[in-house]
């Protein structure tokens, strides 16, 4: 997902192993904004890295079996990947840790093997077996589970960033994580103009759609970027929780929606639905795009014809 990027600040900078982008109407304000999100992904990273010994999340493995008070942005994570859990039956489950390592996504994406042994796949142990307080911040772990939010809480920060700049700055945002975005305040004259790609750092117009984005978030989960090898074959990061086994069908899946988690939750339960997926979601009335493993383009829900804009 690329951003068109005239006549407004911008600032572009590398955090929690991917892309993170924010746009401001009022281009002096770019460095502020820029700093304001740096502050809110480096708090995430130590709070839900699962790739830091020392993150919050890996303090509340290791306690597993025990109630573990978090902190607040752990808190907030844990909230968004159980809701997004129930809202999609387990489809998104933030249980499925073990099944990540399995495949072999254990570390830094620049530094998983690019081949290596197959294994035999884990399913997620089950979001429903986690027990959760949230007016006491209180976690409850059964022994054994390794926990990954990393796709709720990237959106979620999408969220809170892009409000908390425009309410600081007084200007409108948009904030891109690794493709999922955000926006919030007083939109540019065009609106923001975003290409719906593959691949969220292509610019070609011609490998994805341009659409306009005027409210809310939207999100792009695929299969076509982190990828690697285990046994010869192709894996990738988005897994059935079911299962263990990556998920196949779709390319990628964007969706629109109220906001980036609700947006990313809705993307992630479709590339793992696969066949299902186009009336999964136009039963809850959320435009998308969905690309087919050879390709093809489905659009559903009132996603904008090609050449179209979206709200």
């Amino acid at each position: 997902m690329t951003i068109a990027e005239s006549r407004v600040g911008v600032a572009r900078f590398r955090a929690i192993g991917t892309t993170a982008v924010v746009l401001v109407t009022e281009p002096a304000a770019a460095e502020a904004a820029a700093a304001l999100l740096q502050s809110d992904l480096a708090a995430l990273d130590l709070a839900c890295s699962r790739f830091r010994p020392d993150s919050e999340i890996r303090e509340v493995e290791l306690r597993a079996g025990s109630p573990v008070q978090v902190g607040p942005v752990l808190a907030r994570v844990l909230d968004a990947a159980l809701r997004a859990a129930a809202l999609t039956d387990g489809l998104v489950d933030p249980t499925v840790g073990r099944a990540m390592a399995a495949i072999g996504y254990d570390r830094d994406l620049a530094d998983v093997a690019p081949d290596g042994p197959a294994v035999a796949p884990e399913p997620a142990s089950g979001w429903w077996r986690i027990t959760w307080d949230p007016a006491t911040r209180q976690v409850l772990l059964p022994r054994g589970t390794a926990l990954d939010v990393g796709a709720t809480a990237k959106a979620l920060a999408a969220d809170r960033a892009a409000a908390r700049i425009a309410a600081a700055l007084a200007c409108g945002v948009l904030v891109s994580i690794g493709g999922d975005l955000a926006v919030a305040g007083q939109l540019p004259p065009d609106g923001w103009r975003v290409l719906v790609t593959d691949d969220h750092t292509d610019t070609d117009p011609a490998t994805g759609q341009g659409v306009v984005v005027s409210s809310g978030g939207l999100a792009t989960s695929g299969t076509a970027r982190r990828r690697w090898r285990r046994g010869g074959r192709l894996v990738h990061h988005i897994v059935d929780p079911r299962t263990g086994v990556p998920a196949t069908g779709w390319r990628t899946v964007s969706v629109a929606a109220g906001t980036c988690v609700d947006a990313n939750t809705a993307s992630t339960a479709a590339v793992v639905l696969g066949p299902a997926a186009p009336a999964w979601l136009a039963e809850r009335g959320l435009p998308a795009r969905l690309v087919a493993d050879d390709g093809t383009v489905h659009a559903v829900a009132g996603w904008p014809a090609e050449g179209g804009g979206a709200g």
